[in-house]
């Protein structure tokens, strides 16, 4: 049952709800959290506790189709984790003029990790992304994305899209917060699939499509297995010395990159599926000239 913030009118403030089948269960007003950041402030046992009394005392909820699906998010950050798959440190590699860089953080101790969005730049589901006016070559980055509480814990699961300009971050390793954070620069949804429901984690097929004029323009596939860190060596370096109060989201890094030739363009769809977690569609715009 899968948690997520969802409004039913337009331009309302997002309540969090559990998906029932084709209906959604208003969390709050089933004596459960009022929102996701105090979802993630909870120890993970006592969100289980609430989130099944939740359940049980709720009543009927509206249909899921007739709802509108908000990026389940917050008053979190969102965190990457990079070069974590083969297929990663080969195309950084191959895009950089400091190839070595990628192929050393990838078999280093310490993980690549860095800030990637905060929540007022995250798009949901059919939402737009974007990509970078001053950018001439730009990547969809289908990703699994741990939800974690304040102590640390695995939440849930769900869907991200680290969008990223190659040309930016291939002039210089040093421009990645360029390349990787602006408006619009990440998606998240369409909802959490939670910890305990969620069998194996490490065995999940990850798939990307991208549509360009209604025909497919690139398809792709991996799979969790092929990431090359354990997700709780991924969290542990993303604790040392920091904290995250109302939770936090870290994407594990992207096992799909399109060729060298390809680019998005303005008007592209970026479809990402993941077992159990449902798919991530969002319409790409390219941001004007500053």
């Amino acid at each position: 049952m899968p948690l997520a913030r969802y409004r039913t009118v337009a331009d309302q403030p997002p309540a969090l709800g559990l998906i029932d089948g084709d209906r959604v269960l208003d969390v709050a007003a089933a004596g459960g959290p009022a929102s996701l950041g105090e979802s993630l402030r909870l120890p993970l046992s006592e969100l289980r506790s609430r989130l099944d009394a939740a359940r049980r005392a709720a009543g009927g909820g509206p249909p899921l189709s007739e709802v509108e699906l908000a990026a389940p998010i917050d008053e979190q950050e969102v965190w990457a984790a990079g070069v974590t798959y083969v297929r990663s440190r080969d195309a950084r590699m191959e895009e950089s003029s400091q190839k070595d860089v990628y192929d050393l953080v990838y078999d280093a101790a310490r993980p690549e990790l860095f800030l990637k969005a905060t929540p007022n730049r995250v798009s949901g589901p059919g939402e737009p992304v974007a990509i970078r006016g001053d950018s001439t070559w730009d990547v969809p980055e289908p990703e699994l994305v741990l939800v974690l509480n304040s102590a640390g814990e695995t939440v849930g699961y769900t869907i991200g899209n680290d969008v990223s300009s190659r040309s930016i971050e291939g002039a210089n390793p040093l421009y990645l917060p360029q390349a990787k954070m602006y408006a619009q620069c990440a998606a998240l949804g369409p909802w959490i699939g939670l910890a305990w429901e969620v069998a194996n984690p490490r065995a999940l097929s990850i798939r990307l499509t991208i549509r360009r004029d209604g025909a497919d323009r690139f398809r792709g596939d991996t799979a969790t297995d092929q990431i090359h860190r354990t997700f709780e060596d991924l969290v542990r370096y993303l604790w040392l010395h920091n904290e995250f109060p109302s939770g936090v989201f870290l994407m594990t890094g992207t096992g799909i990159i399109p060729p060298s030739e390809f680019t998005l363009e303005d008007g592209d769809e970026v479809e990402i599926t993941i077992d159990g977690l449902g798919s991530l569609r969002n319409p790409v715009v390219r941001l004007g000239d500053a």
